[in-house]
């Protein structure tokens, strides 16, 4: 029985699974967005947010606790170079989860996993549209322009 066990082991032996973990948090940075299972996801979502938190403030102490965990250091120069300046007035939830639907072969749940601030279709704010009633009323058909220029030079 598994009474109060807090996280999902994925099927995974503890080494095996940190060593997953660490390769997708690093992809993750390298690329902004990747593609997963959703269980995969929700459980790199609690393993990258503290380290971005850490990434925040760049101290030696900071790197090296980050480095620890990632083992990478093309990931950290990344992580403590632009996306901690992107970031840094966000409170938290600096990844976002979108489901994508199942997959074919073994219909496990698939979803994009990509951090926030680096999604620039999401970014942008949207358009105010203004609502209009349409009254019913056909409109007029168009009206016939005046010949184009190249027409009305030959004449």
């Amino acid at each position: 029985m598994r009474h109060k066990k807090s996280f999902n082991h994925l099927g995974r032996t503890a080494s095996h699974r940190k060593a997953m973990l660490s390769n997708m948090a690093i992809s993750l940075i390298m690329h902004k967005r990747i593609t997963t299972t959703l269980a995969k996801a929700k459980e790199l979502k609690k393993f990258i947010e503290p380290l971005i938190t850490k990434s925040k403030e760049d101290t030696t102490n900071s790197r090296r606790v980050v480095f620890s965990y990632l083992q990478n250091k093309e990931a950290i120069i990344e992580l403590f170079g632009t996306i901690s300046e992107k970031v840094a007035e966000r409170p938290g939830g600096y990844t976002r989860i979108i489901k994508l639907g199942n997959r074919l072969g073994d219909a496990a749940e698939m979803c994009f996993i990509e951090l926030v601030d680096f999604n620039e279709n999401m970014a942008k704010p949207t358009a105010k549209k203004s609502r209009t009633r349409r009254s019913g009323k056909k409109a007029a058909a168009p009206v016939a322009t005046e010949a184009p220029a190249e027409e009305a030079a030959a004449e």
